[in-house]
C-alpha cells in the first residue's frame, strides 16, 4: 500500500476505511499544527472551533487532518457506524470526504473516569505553510482488530480474554500496525514525538520489552484510563510526530 495524495489540504493520507484514514503527513512546503482543548468539547462546538482557528491561521478548512475524539462510552458496531456517518457529514461540507474517501486520520476512544456526556473533540491537527527537517505525521488510532473486514466481533485479536498473555498479543498487534502506517508515511518510530496509549489494563508487564525497547517510546508514553471506541476493543494505541502544539 502507499499514501495517496490530498492535494487540497496539503498531506498525504493511508487509505483506510470510511470514517477515517490510518495515518497523515504533511506534503512538501507544509507542516503540522496540533490544537488541543483545554476541555472537550461537544462534538458541533469543536468543529466550530476548529474551523475558527484554521480560517485565522489563513488555511482552508481542507487543511484539518486529524482529529482526537472522546466519547461517553463503548459503541455497539451498529452505534458507532451510526456515529460516523453523522461525523462524516461536516468533513463533507468542509470539501474533505467526497462519499467513499476520507483522508482524516482519527483517534475516538472513551475515558471511563470524567468522560463527556457526548461524543467531543480533544485535539485536531490541520497544516500550515513551512518546511521541516523532520516528517510530520499523525497515525490514527489503531486497536486490536484488523480494519476493513465487516465487522469487530469476529476479527479482535483474542476477544475476551484478558489475560497477561493476551494482552501481550493485542499490544503487538497494534503495535505492528502502527509500524505499518509509519512506514507508509515515510516515516519510523524514532520520529515519533508523541504515544498514546488508551486501556484500562495494566500494561506494565510488556511496557519495558515491548514498547520501550521497540522504539515505540522515543517521547515516552501518555496512558490514558480509556476504552478503545468498540465494545469488546481493550487496547488502542497512536503516534505523531508534530512539531508545533497548542492548548487552546
Amino acid at each position: 500500500m502507499s499514501a495517496a495524495d490530498f492535494q487540497p489540504g496539503g498531506y498525504r493520507f493511508v487509505p483506510g476505511v470510511f470514517q477515517y484514514s490510518a495515518g497523515v503527513a504533511a506534503m512538501p512546503g507544509y507542516r503540522m499544527r496540533r490544537v488541543q482543548f483545554r476541555r472537550p468539547l461537544p462534538l458541533a462546538d469543536g468543529f466550530a472551533h476548529a474551523q475558527a482557528i484554521i480560517a485565522a491561521a489563513g488555511r482552508p478548512l481542507t487543511a484539518f487532518c486529524a482529529c482526537e475524539l472522546r466519547s461517553p462510552g463503548q459503541f455497539t458496531e451498529d452505534g458507532f457506524q451510526r456515529f460516523n456517518s453523522h461525523y462524516v457529514d461536516t468533513l463533507s461540507d468542509w470539501g474533505i470526504f467526497d462519499g467513499a474517501t476520507n483522508p482524516v486520520a482519527r483517534s475516538n476512544v472513551c475515558p471511563v473516569v470524567n468522560g463527556p456526556s457526548e461524543p467531543s473533540f480533544y485535539a485536531f491537527t490541520f497544516t500550515v505553510a513551512g518546511d521541516e527537517a523532520q516528517p510530520s505525521f499523525v497515525v490514527a488510532g489503531g486497536a486490536e482488530c484488523p480494519e476493513g473486514l465487516g465487522n469487530y466481533r469476529d476479527n479482535i485479536i483474542r476477544r475476551g480474554d484478558l489475560s497477561d498473555d493476551a494482552m501481550l498479543e493485542k499490544a503487538r498487534f497494534v503495535l505492528t500496525e502502527m509500524e505499518r502506517r509509519l512506514s507508509v508515511l515515510g516515516a519510523g518510530l524514532a520520529d515519533v514525538t508523541a504515544t498514546q496509549i488508551y486501556t484500562v489494563h495494566n500494561i506494565h508487564p510488556f511496557l519495558a520489552d515491548e514498547i520501550v525497547a521497540r522504539g515505540a517510546a522515543p517521547a515516552g508514553v501518555t496512558w490514558y484510563f480509556d476504552r478503545p471506541p468498540v465494545v469488546d476493543l481493550e487496547f488502542e494505541m497512536d503516534c505523531r510526530g508534530v512539531h508545533e502544539e497548542l492548548v487552546v
